[in-house]
């Protein structure tokens, strides 16, 4: 992890804790009028949500450019899988054998891109009960949004274009949205009662339990 995107991190947990501290009050407000009680589920899934969109975006669009930042020379990259070509000038570049394939910035890079959409997988099968072609789709979509984002230097609040519109960061971030939604897959049936006490919205405190079929058709025969 390079030390740009650790200062993002940084930022990212400083605008979690701002937008939280805006947040939890009147939630708080709300279960109690809604429940008489605190429902610590909904607090928990609304601080993760918040967490990953404020780690997201900062590591999607800090640092900004500074004065003495030079604009790219390349700003839009549309060939598929050019990270493999990447990594093999990488090790070219600095001597480097094929054992060394996994060790470079490159595939590294790769690698934050997938794991960055997993969350967002992740929510859109537990939280907002997408299919797995949903997931890809709110994958795909949100990371577009990103590379237009910054292909129009953040709508023109940045003096150029400091990210390059890159067509395999469109192809990670969607695998990484379809990878979590498989492993959330996996935890429902893995542990079909507890992992199914899904909330409906992370601003909601209404919790859904589903119990398994087994009990669901005793209950219905000792009707």
């Amino acid at each position: 992890m390079t030390n740009a995107q650790v200062t993002a991190l940084q930022y990212g947990l400083v605008g979690f804790l701002a937008l939280w501290a805006i947040v939890l009050v009147p939630q708080l407000v709300l279960q109690f009028a809604r429940y008489g009680r605190l429902r610590l589920r909904g607090i928990v899934t609304t601080a993760a949500v918040l967490l990953y969109a404020a780690f997201g975006l900062a590591v999607t669009f800090l640092p900004l450019p500074g004065p003495n930042t030079r604009p790219l020379e390349q700003t839009v990259q549309l060939h598929p899988f050019q990270w493999i070509a990447d990594i093999h000038t990488e090790l070219l570049k600095h001597g480097l054998s094929a054992a060394h394939w996994i060790t470079t910035q490159t595939f590294q890079q790769a690698v934050l891109n997938v794991l960055l959409f997993v969350p967002l997988g992740l929510f859109a099968r537990l939280l907002w009960r997408r299919g797995v072609a949903g997931a890809l789709l709110i994958g795909g979509a949100v990371s577009l949004a990103i590379e237009i984002t910054q292909l129009t230097a953040n709508f023109g609040t940045a003096p150029f274009a400091y990210r390059i519109f890159d067509v395999d960061d469109l192809m990670t971030n969607t695998l990484g949205a379809g990878l979590g939604w498989l492993f959330a897959a996996l935890l429902l049936a893995l542990f079909p009662v507890s992992t199914r006490r899904v909330l409906v919205s992370p601003f909601s405190s209404t919790v859904r339990l589903e119990l398994p079929r087994r009990e669901r058709v005793g209950l219905t025969q000792a009707r």
